[in-house]
């Protein structure tokens, strides 16, 4: 018979062996709840100077701000019934001041109104051109250059409002210098980026199958916006024109490109004066972009006047023909290749002849009647002798 008082010891034994029971861990909103009393504002750590670099970068971005302008290429469209004016924005960019006279620099495609099929039709007809103090101003587009991708605006705002980059020189930059870049990517104004130079004499391709040459490659973030906008040395001189990024991208991947700026200021008091690089004259106009779709026609240019005694007349080409009010009877010769190179329209035709001016003959070839022929324009005089082909 067991004893009362070792029956109970015996009983308890499995309970000592399983020792005090664990308490249960805090759910989630117990500890959230007690963490809310400690809110409290957190002491700034103090730092120490800025570096040298820092105040450099702070002190030339605050001098060139006033320089660097937002640019809208807006296109009007009247409605024939109402009256009422439509304002549409088609493309925006960067810009500089180039001069104390209103004159802004940025990149031609900024300024440039394409068709659905990305055809240029043409540069804007209006511009708004935005300061660093967020005044906007109209601008007109009063020269461009297609092969290396560069328009001048005129700016109708108070000149004291407009401040000019310094001018550096591109000609003797070394890979790994500090770089930075200006604009206003995706439309955030007057951002600026950080960077080297990461390589020099880059062939920068253009939309009319040209190239600019002696480009600067940079990984200073360059995004879309950005074009047109200013490439700065780290005394805040210009050194480029930040104009492109790989285009299969979109965006940047650390490799961007600029014009640089001895081509700029070669480039540029030409546009000034004259509008445009001085074409040789082959005496002919080309249909505009809409009225040859209208016509059905989506590929070279169409010939609209041949100038009397020139070499377009000599060589034969023929234009449009028209009744009494202007409308279209018949279409006149297709241009369909410049020296054997396909023309898309008549930017990539203008760019071909900035590159290499002939001084002698072109050839084109012609598509009329439904024949594809050759025709040579003598610049100089002599009569050309059209062959088919």
């Amino acid at each position: 018979m067991i004893r009362p008082s070792l029956a109970l010891l015996l009983l308890c034994l499995p309970l000592a062996a399983q020792g005090p029971k664990k308490a249960e861990p805090p759910t989630e909103d117990a500890i959230i709840q007690r963490f809310r009393a400690f809110a409290r504002r957190r002491t700034p750590l103090p730092r120490g100077p800025l570096t040298r670099d820092e105040l450099n970068t702070i002190r030339r971005f605050k001098e060139v701000k006033r320089g660097v302008v937002y640019i809208t290429a807006v296109v009007l469209e009247k409605d024939p019934q109402t009256g009422a004016i439509t304002r549409t924005p088609v493309s925006s960019g960067s810009g500089f001041v180039w001069d104390q006279y209103g004159h802004v620099v940025t990149n031609h495609h900024v300024v440039t109104v394409e068709g659905p099929e990305g055809q240029r039709l043409g540069e804007s007809k209006v511009v708004e051109v935005t300061l660093s103090d967020g005044k906007t101003y109209k601008g007109r587009v009063i020269g461009w250059s297609f092969a290396f991708d560069i328009a001048v605006v005129q700016v109708f705002a108070p000149l004291d409002a407009l401040k000019p980059i310094p001018i550096g020189r591109s000609k003797d930059l070394q890979v790994g210098q500090d770089v930075m870049a200006i604009g206003n990517p995706f439309g955030l104004d007057h951002s600026l980026t950080k960077g080297v130079v990461s390589a020099l004499n880059r062939p920068i391709p253009t939309d009319y199958q040209t190239r600019i040459l002696k480009g600067i490659q940079t990984d200073a973030a360059i995004n879309p916006g950005n074009s047109g906008g200013p490439l700065l040395d780290s005394a805040g001189r210009l050194i480029g024109m930040n104009t492109a990024i790989p285009a299969a991208t979109g965006a940047s991947v650390g490799i961007g490109f600029a014009i640089p700026v001895d081509t700029l200021n070669q480039i540029v008091p030409l546009l000034i004066a004259r509008g445009q690089l001085e074409p040789p004259r082959m005496g002919f106009k080309v249909l505009d972009p809409f009225e040859a779709m209208q016509a059905g026609i989506n590929r070279g240019l169409v010939v609209d006047e041949v100038e009397p005694n020139s070499p377009a007349q000599r060589a034969g080409l023929r234009g449009v023909q028209r009744d009494a009010q202007g409308n279209l009877l018949r279409l006149g010769d297709i241009i369909l290749a410049y020296q054997g190179q396909a023309l898309k329209d008549e930017g990539q035709l203008a760019a071909l002849l900035e590159v290499v001016q002939p001084r002698d003959e072109v050839v084109f070839d012609v598509l009329r009647d439904g024949k594809v022929i050759q025709l040579r324009l003598d610049l100089k005089g002599k009569e050309p002798l059209p062959s088919r082909i």
